[in-house]
């Protein structure tokens, strides 16, 4: 068997969160993060930075993972700064890990201030503690699923922060890619008497998670994102967006998620002249997802033609899962814009 080298380039400065110091579920405040440094760096010469966010039930160290046939993420992206392929650029991380699964890199009452942890904590933290370009025009985000909605949504909501991002088969369109997971979360839901509670220590208790029954906690980790309960306590903490005997919209809740949605706050002249101001907007999914996000991401990339935001949308013959490599297109292309001065 060929022994394996160890991983290109990494540290794995730990983070003192204190925006997720007592958070509702008692996950760890302070959080290990992976950052991957470019083949010439030496403290001196500064660089631009990409943060990359992982998808639902993945975390920074996910990016590290090995698999048989495929180099890790820092492996590939350490290959092509070597061959000329992609200019040179730190990619941070991050670790939003939360007892439910995910964070979706938003605030909420019922899981911690994660986005209030990224971009005021662990922006200013990379900054300081390594050689970087401070500007927003040389930091991007990006990101897949739940990442790549993540990228889209804190590129909006913070201009001012990074000048550049990559969404890749990110949630949208919720009508479509949510709803119609509501029955099968219903069903599990019955299974359990309706109870969460019921449920929810059932699944940390199994030593193999039943893969039949992830939609119920994936809805609830959405739930408790969206439309968080503070009233209750874990793992009751959250709303549904839908009445589990008759899988009926409670239309209240759904408009709070739908207040999440990119093509939702796409409508919001705000939000959309923050991408217009973008350097990049990468997007792309795969025209087979089984979340049906091709869809909303064809109607995104529409509405951003009809509203003047520049941006580069690309389908590829594939699914939702097992896409990483999709990454050595949209990074590099971010890698030259962190990399450049403003033209």
């Amino acid at each position: 068997m060929t022994e394996r080298t160890p991983q290109p380039y990494m540290t794995f400065p730990a983070v003192d969160g204190h925006t997720l110091e007592h958070n509702p579920l008692g996950d760890p405040a302070v959080r290990h993060v992976p950052v991957f440094l470019p083949p010439s760096y030496d403290g001196r010469k500064r660089f631009g930075v990409i943060f990359l966010l992982s998808g639902f039930a993945g975390t920074g160290s996910s990016f590290l993972n090995y698999r048989f046939g495929r180099p890790t993420l820092p492996e590939q992206m350490a290959g092509l700064m070597r061959q000329g392929l992609m200019d040179e650029a730190l990619i941070v991380m991050p670790d939003c890990m939360t007892m439910y699964g995910g964070s979706q890199y938003v605030d909420s009452t019922a899981t911690g201030p994660y986005e209030t942890y990224l971009t005021e904590e662990l922006v200013p933290f990379i900054d300081r503690h390594f050689a970087t370009l401070p500007h927003a025009a040389n930091r991007a985000v990006a990101g897949k699923s739940s990442g790549g909605f993540a990228a889209l949504r804190l590129a909006m909501r913070h201009p001012g922060l990074f000048g550049a991002a990559a969404c890749h088969s990110g949630d949208m369109n919720f009508e479509l890619s949510y709803r119609s997971s509501f029955p099968a979360a219903a069903r599990i839901l019955e299974k359990y008497n309706g109870s969460l509670s019921a449920f929810f220590t059932a699944w940390q208790q199994a030593d193999k998670k039943p893969s039949s029954e992830f939609p119920l906690i994936d809805m609830m980790a959405m739930a408790a994102c969206y439309s968080p309960d503070p009233s209750q306590t874990p793992p009751e903490n959250m709303r549904l967006p839908f009445s589990p005997e008759t899988c009926d919209l409670v239309e209240d809740v759904w408009q709070e998620w739908l207040g999440f949605d990119p093509l939702t706050m796409i409508e919001e002249e705000h939000y959309a002249e923050a991408l217009r101001n973008l350097r990049l907007l990468y997007l792309d999914c795969g025209s087979f997802d089984e979340y049906h996000l091709q869809f909303g991401h064809r109607k995104f990339s529409a509405r951003a033609r009809e509203l003047d935001i520049p941006h580069r949308y690309e389908e590829f013959p594939d699914t939702h899962g097992d896409t990483s490599y999709r990454y050595s297109v949209s990074l590099p292309l971010l890698a030259g814009v962190v990399s450049s001065e403003p033209g």
